[in-house]
């Protein structure tokens, strides 16, 4: 769970002109279709320049070659090269569009097999001839965009394949909190944890949720090493003049912060199985100490039992496997990477039970804007909640008690759980004031609103991503009830709701 204290850096505007996002010149009257470029960004204002517009991606396919640090006292820097094969379908008439890419350099990139020329960045409103790309990487600003020129252009509704070469060092990366994420160079490998935009630190992507796509990963590392991502196996691993490439498929959509491809010195173990079939893979570090490996592995066992009881909960698991990546090295916190959470240090069951609870709400079911974040975690927490007390642990009225009771400064109470702001991602009010709220509702609507509410969210909006208006309009159609004043209590007053809402 990434908790975490507020603090860092603040987003910078860059000229939007210098990322070409200048329209071509509009056709005249009756000349045919109008080739526009695809925006900068999806349109989220905490990351004005994460993902972007203008297509939709179908298809990653992402072809790895990764190698570690040498030992101790080397550099901690990895080596990583990839072929990125983009299945994308234009959703405008297309001049050109982007790619996030950081800290990568790029060499080649074709469109539909067609090469296109690297070129400096253009002044804006700048014309440039012929198919090319050029790439824009401003650390201080935090954009990092590759603009693409196909020629011929690309109509609305047109399939396009686009590849990517490309390469470069890899080190430690942070967000913009500061905390590592995306490709984090460990001195055996790399734990890759890519939320909110780190995704762009290892391949060249449209690196926001709203752009969930299918993946399959070919992870090429030194052999003795094991590279895990999402999903499952398509075929054993292949070893061959000291190299072994690792083949997963993830063919469910995925937001592009959920996918990984950790690499380390890790047991790949068996697969074990939920009541309802769901194959349970998990990668644990040989190096972890005694005591952390005995609390993972009692964690670990209890994954196929959490599975049946947030099934009961939320119903069927939406992905095709579960499992875990327990990682030695340390990057501070858990993240629910589709189908296979990655672990700092160890897996604790309250852990475990937190990253599986958003692989229905988070991964299934993603924010459709970074300020809505408290779907995420306030619905975690809460099931956590939930599973601590269905094993015996504390009620889920309880732990609402033992969080709301306690005294704490107004500033606890300010920051406003519906929109923290983009160094408010992970404060612990977003998780915590978040399950209060969804305790709150539940009282407020019933079990049986509550838990219909639940499904109707995850069956209506899986596969994509939605807002907190669309959770708020579920739960008002379920229940029957006006929710403004509640939702205006719980996520933007900036006090503590009263205390009348939750009668112990």
């Amino acid at each position: 769970m990434r908790a975490r204290l507020l603090g860092g850096a603040t987003v910078a505007a860059l000229a939007i002109g210098s990322l070409g996002a200048i329209g071509a010149a509009a056709a005249p009257k009756g000349a045919g279709p109008r080739y526009t470029v695809g925006a900068a960004g999806a349109g989220d204002a905490y990351f004005p320049f994460a993902g972007n517009g203008g297509y939709d991606v179908q298809h990653y396919d992402l072809e790895l070659d990764y190698t570690p640090p040498a030992p101790d006292p080397a550099p901690l820097e990895g080596e990583l090269r990839g072929t990125a094969t983009i299945e994308l379908v234009a959703t405008q008439d297309l001049d050109r569009f982007n790619l996030d890419l950081r800290g990568m350099e790029v060499e080649t990139v074709a469109v539909n097999g067609k090469r296109a020329a690297s070129v400096a960045t253009p002044a804006p409103g700048a014309a440039v001839d012929g198919a090319a790309f050029w790439h824009v990487q401003d650390d201080e600003a935090r954009v990092w965009e590759l603009t693409v020129q196909p020629r011929p252009k690309l109509k609305a509704g047109q399939r396009a394949t686009v590849v990517v070469e490309y390469g470069g060092a890899t080190t430690q990366p942070e967000d913009i909190e500061e905390a590592l994420y995306g490709w984090v160079t460990t001195r055996d490998g790399a734990i890759v944890a890519s939320e909110p935009d780190g995704s762009m630190t290892w391949y060249p992507v449209s690196d926001h949720q709203t752009d969930k796509a299918s993946y399959s990963f070919a992870i090429t590392v030194p052999e003795g090493k094991v590279a895990v991502a999402n999903g499952t196996q398509p075929k054993p691993e292949e070893t061959a003049d000291g190299l072994t490439t690792w083949y997963w498929d993830a063919p469910d959509e995925q937001a592009s912060y959920l996918t990984t491809a950790s690499v380390g010195d890790f047991e790949l173990r068996a697969p074990t199985f939920s009541a309802s079939g769901v194959p349970i893979i998990d990668a644990v570090d040989r190096d972890l100490s005694p005591a952390r490996l005995a609390t993972t592995n009692a964690s670990l066992a209890r994954q196929a039992a959490m599975i049946d009881f947030f099934e009961s909960r939320f119903g069927p698991y939406p992905f095709t496997a579960f499992g875990s990546i327990v990682d030695d090295d340390s990057v501070g916190y858990a993240l629910e990477t589709q189908t296979r959470p990655v672990y700092s240090g160890q897996a604790g069951q309250g852990t475990v039970a937190h990253e599986l609870a958003h692989q229905w709400f988070g991964d299934a079911v993603s924010p459709e804007r970074w300020q809505d974040i408290w779907l995420n975690e306030g619905w975690a927490t809460y099931a956590t909640w939930m599973w601590t007390e269905q094993n015996g642990g504390a009620t889920a009225q309880q732990s609402y008690n033992a969080w709301y009771d306690p005294t704490r400064t107004a500033s606890y109470w300010q920051l406003q759980i519906g929109d923290p702001g983009p160094l408010g991602l992970f404060a612990t009010q977003v998780y915590n004031r978040g399950a209060g709220t969804l305790h709150a509702l539940r009282v407020e609507v019933g079990d049986e609103a509550f838990f219909e509410g639940a499904r109707l969210w995850l069956e209506r909006y899986d596969d994509s991503a939605a807002t907190a208006d669309d959770f708020q309009a579920v739960y008002e159609e379920v229940s029957g009830e006006d929710l403004d004043e509640f939702f205006q209590i719980w996520l933007a007053d900036p006090v503590k709701p009263p205390a009348d809402w939750v009668q112990p």
